[in-house]
C-alpha cells in the first residue's frame, strides 16, 4: 500500500486493492440499499422537519456516499503492485517502527498512501512525500537518518523494524 512521487498514482498490494474493492462493492450494495429502505419508511411516517431517523439516515447516506467516491477514485488510480521483501529495507509498503534517538519509546506507522488510514485499523499512516518518509526511504533495521522536520529542526531517528504491511 503505497503511494509513489507521481500524486496521481496509488500503489497497493493485491490484497489491500482487493479489501477496497470488497468494502465498495459492501457500500454500493447493502448498505446503500439499507438507507435508501430506512429513508423511505421515515418518508412514509410524515413530516420530515421533525423526523430525526429521517435526518440521521440522510446524513448517513452523505457519509456513504462520500466514501464511495474515495474509494472508486483510490481504486481508478490504483496500481497494483508486490508485497515488499522482508528484507529489514525501508520501502513504501511497509509497517515502520522507529524512535527519536536518546528515547525508549518506540512508535510505529504504515508508510503508505494517506488515504488508506481509514483501513489500517488505526495505525498511523505517513506518505513517503512525508519528511520523515522520504529520509527513510532504503534505510535498514538498525540504522539512523536525521531529517528536517516541518518546523525546520533536525531530527534523529532510529529504524528498530520495517516489515512487509499485510493488513
Amino acid at each position: 500500500m503505497t503511494q509513489s512521487t507521481d500524486q496521481n498514482v496509488i500503489w497497493l498490494t493485491q490484497d489491500a486493492y482487493d479489501k477496497l474493492q470488497g468494502e465498495l462493492d459492501q457500500l454500493r450494495g447493502p448498505v446503500r440499499a439499507e438507507i435508501v429502505a430506512r429513508i423511505s419508511a421515515a418518508r412514509e411516517e410524515g413530516d420530515l422537519r421533525e423526523n430525526g431517523g429521517y435526518h440521521a439516515a440522510r446524513e448517513e447516506q452523505g457519509k456513504v456516499e462520500a466514501r464511495i467516491r474515495q474509494l472508486e477514485d483510490m481504486l481508478r488510480r490504483a496500481q497494483v503492485g508486490e508485497t515488499p521483501a522482508d528484507d529489514g529495507v525501508v520501502e513504501p509498503g511497509m509497517k515502520i517502527s522507529y524512535r527519536f534517538v536518546g528515547d525508549d519509546e518506540v512508535e510505529t506507522f504504515l508508510l503508505g498512501a494517506r488515504e488508506m488510514e481509514e483501513t489500517t485499523a488505526g495505525l498511523q499512516v505517513f506518505s513517503p512525500q512525508s519528511p520523515l518518509g522520504s529520509a527513510i526511504i532504503g534505510a535498514r533495521r538498525g540504522e539512523t537518518v536525521t531529517y528536517a522536520a516541518p518546523n525546520g529542526k533536525q531530527l534523529e531517528v532510529e529504524i528498530v523494524d520495517a516489515v512487509p504491511y499485510t493488513g
